[in-house]
């Protein structure tokens, strides 16, 4: 596909070739951002805004359950039935506009997106090691 604008060019190639990590805590961040764009728009009785916000963090929801990889074991199937539970209640504080429940998924989501900046971090820094030679102690 050609593209005409050079900074949209630009920005699909910086997402293209992001590790499998960072592409991870970017949704993470995106859902967070819609999340409380969708409070904020709750507050201010803006019903469509309200709508169009939740909908995006879904869909970036939606995305985190279709890449998950289930086969791995207990903690994949763990953490898509949290991204489940996150959709649905977000579906549900689209219908009710309730602000509670906005925040219990932002509660839950900011956990898991600094769980998940934690552990890249642990496991770059061990990656790292582990190519110069640094894993073995003594």
């Amino acid at each position: 596909m050609l593209v005409n604008n050079p900074y949209q060019a630009y920005q699909e190639n910086q997402v293209q070739t992001l590790s499998q990590e960072k592409l991870v805590l970017m949704l993470y961040d995106g859902a967070l951002r819609f999340c409380r764009q969708g409070l904020a728009a709750v507050e201010e009785k803006d019903y469509a805004a309200v709508s169009k916000n939740l909908g995006r963090a879904e869909d970036i929801l939606s995305e985190l359950m279709v890449t998950l990889n289930r086969e791995v074991g207990d903690i994949a199937e763990n953490l898509f039935k949290l991204y489940e539970f996150m959709y649905r209640h977000l579906v549900q504080a689209n219908v009710k506009k309730s602000a509670n429940m906005i925040n219990e998924v932002i509660d839950l989501l900011r956990q898991l997106r600094d769980t998940w900046e934690e552990a890249t971090k642990v496991y770059q820094t061990h990656d790292y090691r582990t190519r110069v030679g640094m894993s073995r102690q003594g």
